[in-house]
């Protein structure tokens, strides 16, 4: 069944799309942030080193991040319910296989290939469907589907530790496989949209005959058309210089968790209050998602000035976290980051829309998450290193600090080169319209 509205719905059943990511980002995305607590269980059980049983979890994001292509390939292929539905069956088949746990190798395979797999296939088209949904609410509606993520997050850690001390690790898996087969459910919600409805400014009622356009020739316009994932995008400056940006701020994003517990630990922070840090984290990113969702709804600022703002006080707060030498500065700063970190997530995928207009977002989405991996994993390594060497757990903050602010910078030319190419359009489109000034004239030229 499909919608019969020529424009996104902008609400109506959007919403329940919406809520369907929602409960999708949290079977996914917070799985994965939360799987650390299997870390030591798995590695006592193999006896294996630290650095081996951590490549469970990089196969995992690795195979998120480079399957997002394929999942954006399949999209415009079949359908979003399709691949959110068959990510679901793999993310259960990961878990499930994982339960065996014949030797590291399996791991690897199961709750590291598959599970990627997986997350890739869910993720990727539910965010995507939420964009197609939503035109003038698009910010709030990506807004309230990422905060699932936070939510899920936040219950995840003491559920997940419950389920480890009850059934042991394997049995946690087989029950967290089997929950996530509620993506399958999610999927099944998210209704195909018509083909009209993909782009608003493709969104026409179909002309009347007479006046020299057919409805075959508004079918070639629609964007249900572009049957292909496009490659070409790497050649749009506009898409270059947001992935770009995507890059260096992923490079700076998964650095300040990594180092924020040993750095609480070097300042001499009880454990349990250390463990309290991650819950703010978790709670202020859920409150900034909201927040600067229902804010870029307003339309007061353009997504992209407000995406660069939220980038540049991201980093001010990485560039004074390290000044803390107590709890309760180290809590609030950490705050602060939690909170600009949850409004740059609620609207940096609406500003991808933007840049790239809904007829190309599945192959654009796809191609950012490709491109922004090499960040993710360039970033916490080399924060590492600049750690070791400066012997402080400050320096790689510092290091995060200022590649927010470099990535901003590439937020700015993205900017002026779209403004630039504005008005070199209304330039163009200017003399045709003063060549006839006076409705009079033009009832001249015709008689």
């Amino acid at each position: 069944m499909q919608a019969k509205d020529s424009n996104p719905p902008d609400g109506g059943y959007g919403w329940v799309v919406v809520v369907s990511a929602f409960v999708v980002m949290g079977l996914t995305v917070a799985v994965l942030k939360t799987f650390g607590l299997f870390f030591v269980e798995i590695q006592q059980h193999f006896d294996e080193l630290a650095s081996t049983t951590s490549w469970i979890t990089s196969v995992t994001i690795a195979v998120f991040h480079l399957g997002a292509p394929l999942a954006s390939s399949l999209c415009v292929q079949y359908t979003h319910r399709t691949v959110v539905i068959t990510g679901g069956l793999l993310a259960f088949s990961g878990m499930a296989l994982g339960f065996f746990g014949l030797n590291m190798v399996w791991m690897y395979a199961t709750t590291g290939f598959l599970q990627g797999l997986g997350i890739s296939f869910s993720w990727t088209p539910a965010i995507s469907i939420v964009s197609h949904y939503f035109s003038k609410k698009r910010a709030l509606a990506n807004a309230i589907a990422s905060a699932g993520e936070c939510a899920f997050a936040f219950t995840f850690g003491p559920f997940f530790q419950w389920l480890i001390s009850q059934y042991g690790w394997k049995g946690a898996l087989l029950i967290i496989g089997g929950i996530q087969l509620n993506i399958c459910v999610c999927g099944a919600l998210m209704r195909p949209l018509a083909s009209s409805c993909l782009e608003a400014s493709h969104c026409k009622t179909e002309t009347p005959p007479g006046n020299g356009v057919s409805r075959r020739d508004k079918e070639d316009e629609s964007p249900i058309m572009h049957k292909t994932f496009n490659w070409m995008l790497v050649r749009r400056p506009e898409f270059v210089l947001y992935a770009i940006f995507g890059t260096l701020a992923a490079m700076s994003f998964f650095v300040p968790p990594l180092f924020l517990v040993p750095l609480s630990y070097s300042l001499g922070i009880d454990e349990s209050w250390t463990a309290s840090l991650l819950s703010i984290l978790a709670m202020v990113d859920f409150g900034g998602r909201l927040l600067c969702g229902w804010y870029a709804n307003l339309h007061v600022t353009k997504t992209i000035h407000l995406l660069a703002m939220t980038i540049t006080l991201i980093s001010t707060s990485l560039m004074l976290l390290p000044l803390a030498n107590n709890y309760l500065s180290l809590a609030i700063f950490t705050g602060f980051y939690g909170f600009f970190f949850g409004t740059t997530v609620a609207i940096h995928i609406t500003v991808l829309a933007d840049v790239v207009g809904m007829p190309e977002f599945d192959s654009a989405l796809g191609l950012f998450m490709l491109i922004r991996s090499t960040g993710g994993f360039v970033g916490p390594p080399l924060a590492g290193l600049i750690v070791d060497v400066a012997g402080d757990y400050r320096a790689g903050f510092y290091m995060a600090g200022a590649t927010l602010v470099l990535s901003a910078g590439f937020l700015v030319i993205l900017d002026r080169l779209q403004q630039r190419k504005k008005r070199g359009s209304k330039i163009r489109t200017k003399p045709e319209k003063s060549t006839l000034p006076y409705p009079s004239l033009h009832l001249l030229k015709h008689q």
